[in-house]
């Protein structure tokens, strides 16, 4: 037998014993493990209750065809190869094959050679297409490993979340996204919408909060005629809208818990009643949700039910604030400037480098969408092509910030507070990056024994 690390599991569908046994022998002695059934029926239990790489399926068999066991396994052979055989074959016949999900067509009766060598281009194409996705993943993350859609950033924490975002679109796993107001969880949504093999159908986003509970349960899951007052004709709700495609539950955390039941059964079932209907009906959707509340702590006061979380947060993903990744602020400030110069007509070419200094020791307790507003408002009040300190406004007051440096430091001496800042900065960047002194210098954009030696003169026990 040919040494095979793992051995590729092949389940062959014949109503001939002869012809099993024959096919059974020769790729046993290959290297493949093989598993037979005696008919359509029989190979419809082997691949609901296991699952194979090839299945080489007869096409005239008694009970159920091949054709009529492609049709009713085509839901459960999505990563399976099927070949199909016959003594009857036409041309019109392979196409029908190919149309209900088969790879190839051979005809009976055929050489030992033909099946090995069709079973092998089959291989090669399965290898083919893991390189494309794994060599496709590996361009982004070197060529584009600076953002995940409309998202932006370099710094460790984030480029985490690219990942994960980039690996669960492929598939249709539940996500949950997590996150302060402001840090981009709708964003991320609609990359991973973007990535994934649902991009050409809608993603139909929808606020939780913004619903009055009386209406919510028809805006997610429509109503029929009659069911209520004002109900003068049938409506589609959300979850049939976003058909085929994603539905962004946004602040998933404020839907009551009245109708929490109902939408845990959906998520389960992937069906939806109308209000008022008598009858569910089938969607085929992916969702994904978002919120900036603790739902555990929601969980415990009893206003989220523990169900429907786990339901829900199969895949999680959680954003960090502004505040933890202060070394992607600049990166986004340049992102939003040249947003703004298209969109504004203006003509900014950089931020001064005391703005730039206060920006990154600034809280943003807004996020993301605190800076984006921030960098507007100074593109609008410029009156240059450098964003100075004079254009910001920081605070719910709108008043300028009097020290960009945050550093508190009143005197004239600018050795003295150039040393301030400098151990400020330092226990900032060390803080951020949970004392990896390597990150730390790369944040701080100087070497790393530059790092150890101011380190060494500031007394910075870290």
């Amino acid at each position: 037998m040919v040494a095979n690390k793992k051995q590729k599991r092949i389940l062959i569908i014949d109503d001939e014993e002869n012809m099993r046994h024959m096919l059974q022998t020769m790729l046993t002695r290959y290297g493949y493990s093989i598993f037979t059934a005696k008919d359509g029926a029989d190979g419809l239990e082997k691949i609901t209750d296991d699952q194979f790489d090839f299945v080489l399926c007869d096409v005239k068999m008694p009970r159920m065809n091949g054709m009529e066991f492609l049709k009713a396994g085509r839901d459960r052979l999505f990563s399976t190869t099927v070949i199909m055989m016959s003594a009857f074959g036409s041309i019109d016949m392979a196409i029908e094959a190919m149309k209900l999900g088969a790879y190839d067509f051979v005809s009976k009766p055929f050489k030992n050679e033909e099946i090995r060598l069709t079973i092998k281009k089959a291989e090669e194409r399965e290898r083919l297409t893991k390189e494309n996705i794994e060599l496709k993943d590996r361009i982004r993350r070197i060529g584009g490993s600076l953002s995940f859609g409309n998202m932006v950033g370099r710094s460790p924490i984030i480029q985490t979340v690219f990942s994960v975002a980039l690996k669960v679109a492929r598939f249709d796993s539940t996500v949950l996204i997590t996150g302060e107001s402001g840090t981009g969880k709708e964003l991320v949504a609609q990359g991973i919408h973007r990535e994934s093999d649902r991009r050409s159908s809608p993603m139909v986003p929808v606020n939780c909060a913004s619903i009055p509970e009386s209406l919510m349960e028809s805006e997610l899951f429509g109503h029929v005629k009659g069911a209520f007052t004002g109900a003068d004709k049938d409506k589609k709700g959300l979850f049939e809208i976003a058909e085929g495609g994603t539905l962004f539950l946004d602040e998933i955390g404020d839907i009551p818990v009245s109708l929490q039941p109902k939408l845990l059964r959906v998520l389960q079932e992937s069906e939806i009643r109308p209000v008022g209907g008598g009858q569910s009906r089938a969607v085929d959707i992916r969702v994904i949700a978002a919120t900036s509340k603790d739902l555990e702590k929601e969980m415990a006061s009893g206003h989220f039910r523990e169900d429907l979380f786990y339901r829900l947060n199969v895949v999680p993903i959680t954003l960090p604030p502004l505040r933890h990744r202060p070394e992607d602020i600049p990166l986004l400030c340049k992102f939003f400037i040249n947003r703004f110069n298209k969109s504004l007509g203006s003509s900014i070419m950089n931020i001064s480098s005391a703005v730039m200094t206060g920006l990154m020791q600034h809280d943003w307790p807004g996020n993301i969408r605190e800076l984006e507003n921030a960098i507007e408002r100074a593109i609008v009040l410029a009156d240059g092509s450098t964003l100075e300190l004079e254009n910001f406004v920081f605070g719910k007051g709108g008043a300028s910030n009097p020290d960009p440096t945050g550093s508190g430091y009143d005197g004239f001496s600018l050795k003295a507070a150039k040393a301030e800042l400098e151990d400020k900065m330092i226990r900032k960047a060390l803080t951020a990056t949970g004392g990896n002194r390597t990150h730390a210098a790369n944040m701080l954009e100087i070497s790393h024994p530059s790092l150890l030696s101011k380190i060494k003169l500031y007394g910075i026990e870290k």
